[in-house]
């Protein structure tokens, strides 16, 4: 299965206690890095792919720092491919390419993009990129983006995959703080909002 998150900010102390921009409120980062790895491994297996859309987490530019970053992502479930955000340094993205590794099923735990990439199911085109990208009205190109963590663009091309995204409540379910959105729930909240968007006409 496909999945896709975004701005997880592990051990962001700052951002563990923000209720406006982020919408978390955890005592520490400790507390919301071990939400997040729960309710991700709740629903992503060893054997699925995840897109991270970038600004993995917070810590020193440093091995120390990189090291016990990179033992946070290797607590996840499934391939991880990670689109650099304005937070991910290339040091990290060195370092992880540095100690990756295979999985059972053969694939490398890391796979590193440094501006997007682009990927396609559902007879659509989805642009993956950290920032939002203008895409104006195409009929089956969607981006998909974090960066902007509580807030969402106002078009029904653009979709904040953040784990702190007000577009959750697109779906019919609560989705648990830190779980990927799964390939469905993405083509939920596209006709949810589009339907939205259209009403507005």
């Amino acid at each position: 299965m496909l999945f896709f998150t975004s701005d997880t900010h592990f051990f962001d102390e700052k951002l563990a206690h923000d209720t406006h921009f982020a919408q978390r409120n955890y005592l520490n980062a400790t507390e919301m890095n071990r939400d997040i790895i729960n309710n991700w491994n709740n629903v992503v297996s060893p054997n699925d792919v995840v897109y991270h859309l970038g600004d993995v987490g917070m810590v020193d530019s440093n091995h120390t720092g990189f090291t016990k970053l990179s033992s946070t992502l290797n607590e996840l479930n499934g391939q991880i491919n990670i689109v650099k955000g304005n937070h991910d340094t290339r040091a990290f993205f060195k370092f992880l390419q540095k100690n990756n590794y295979q999985l059972e099923n053969g694939k490398m735990k890391f796979v590193l993009h440094d501006v997007g990439c682009i990927i396609k199911f559902n007879h659509h085109q989805f642009f993956l990129t950290h920032y939002p990208l203008m895409l104006g009205i195409s009929k089956n190109s969607i981006n998909l983006h974090g960066h902007v963590h509580n807030y969402s663009i106002n078009t029904a091309y653009n979709i904040n995959v953040g784990v702190d995204t007000p577009e959750s409540e697109y779906l019919d379910r609560e989705i648990c703080f830190g779980a990927p959105f799964s390939s469905e729930d993405i083509l939920k909240m596209l006709e949810t909002k589009k339907a939205i968007f259209k009403d507005k006409k």
